[in-house]
């Protein structure tokens, strides 16, 4: 089924009013609602069609998203009172920022008159809104009002794509299409950030169709289920699966430290950085005790951001840490540790290293976890995750994951370095079986 243009849909009035405040667009709901016809009105500013103050913030600030109840001028002089919702548009192709404007013609009857919503409201549990066979919604529970951080008696008789200018509205539209002309039940997933949410969850949008009492397909309903839950414990699968393929694919220790941190950015966190214990000699054995002050070696480290290194040590750099460090209390007691700005115990933490600290608020961390690196009752070393970029700190399960993913790094570097000192056990005895000198 081709899709619709949205201008071309007079159910709904829409205007596009560019960063200046001139109208560049103009469709025939908003002519039915105001009488202007877009020769009239188009290049005109959009000021000109108000006949009161804005409600609330205006178009044009600092939110991407705008609604309230305005009062604009009829062609015929009398005053129209309508709600209106706007949307800042990203700029396409190099073109200006522009903002759509849209108001609802016909909102149907309310939800208690309306047999529609009735029927919807028995047969779906959770967040959910119904649409007509016009697509045009008809209502929203409170569930779901909360979703889209919308009234939802204002809200009705707008269509999916006037919600948001994100593309996963116009998908959403396409299929509901779909069901509306087969009659059959369709899923969808998404992953974006509901209103009022600071980071972004996944979605499952179940959408089905609603029939009248002949069997004739009248509307569509569409449920949505949080599945964030799932979704992390598939990523978090991911990655342990992604390890064991992945670390310890060589004998070598430098190597496998590497690979650790490869894995683990970005799943899991933004800057790995991975630190051993220094041994006495090449191959040997690391201190049989861990008491600060402790000497690690940075083996490896790796940052999502190419080109730009959070690290404060290079590669190959010794680097002593004294007690009421993370890394020395976390080799000291064989435990995680986590540090995050929301406790207010990441800058206590760091308190012992000014160079550490600076770099901290230069970008922006908020959250480090110190993993221990233990095998065979063995403590080698010690991994540092650290987020800047993604904004919730480490959880419960996100430490579990580390600790999973660092136990298998940590064997894969004790075979690497029992290898590294059979090696040169050998070859020192190879050597010594050789004759001093060559015979005449």
């Amino acid at each position: 089924m081709s899709p619709v243009n949205p201008f071309d849909d007079a159910a709904t009035a829409r205007a596009v009013v560019d960063g200046s405040g001139t109208l560049v667009e103009w469709n025939e709901g908003a002519r039915l609602l105001l009488g202007h016809p877009a020769a009239e009105v188009v290049g005109r500013p959009a000021a000109d069609l108000l006949a009161g103050d804005l409600d609330g913030a205006p178009p044009g600030s600092d939110d991407a998203q705008w609604s309230g109840t305005l009062d604009l001028r009829h062609r015929d002089g009398h005053t129209v009172s309508a709600w209106v919702l706007a949307h800042r548009r990203p700029p396409a192709d190099g073109a200006p920022v522009t903002w759509l404007a849209v108001s609802p013609l016909d909102p149907g009857p309310e939800p208690e008159d309306d047999p529609l919503i009735r029927a919807a409201l028995a047969q779906s549990p959770c967040a959910m809104m119904i649409f007509d066979d016009r697509l045009l919604l008809r209502g929203v529970n409170d569930a779901m009002a909360r979703l889209l951080g919308l009234p939802s008696a204002r809200v009705r008789g707008l269509r999916a794509t006037d919600f948001s200018v994100q593309p996963q509205d116009a998908e959403l539209e396409r299929r509901m299409r779909r069901v509306l002309a087969s009659g059959r039940r369709h899923d969808m997933q998404a992953h974006l950030k509901a209103g009022g949410e600071s980071r972004a969850h996944a979605w499952n949008a179940r959408i089905a169709p609603l029939t009248d009492a002949d069997g004739r397909v009248c509307g569509v309903c569409v449920s949505v289920h949080d599945l964030t839950e799932q979704h992390r414990a598939r990523e978090r699968l991911q990655l342990v699966n992604e390890a064991s393929v992945r670390i310890g694919t060589t004998l070598d220790v430098t190597r496998t430290a590497e690979e650790l941190a490869d894995v683990c950015v970005p799943p899991l966190a933004d800057f790995v950085s991975v630190d051993l214990l220094d041994p006495h000699e090449h191959g040997g054995e690391p201190a049989p005790l861990v008491e600060p002050p402790v000497g690690l070696r940075r083996t490896a480290h790796r940052s999502i951001t190419e080109g730009r290194s959070q690290a404060v040590a290079e590669t190959g750099q010794l680097d002593v840490y004294p007690a009421g460090s993370p890394q020395a209390e976390c080799l000291l007691s064989g435990q995680v540790i986590v540090a995050s700005e929301a406790y207010g115990d990441l800058e206590r933490w760091l308190q012992w290293d000014p160079a550490r600290l600076r770099r901290v608020k230069e970008y922006g961390v908020h959250s480090t976890m110190s993993v221990p690196l233990q095998a065979r009752g063995t403590t080698l070393g010690v991994a540092v995750f650290t987020r800047f970029r993604r904004p919730d700190p480490f959880t419960h399960d996100d430490v579990l994951l580390a600790e999973e993913v660092s136990a298998r790094a940590a064997v894969c570097i004790d075979n690497a370095r029992r290898y590294s000192r059979e090696r040169e056990a050998t070859l020192t005895l190879q050597r010594s079986l050789l004759p001093r000198w060559l015979p005449p």
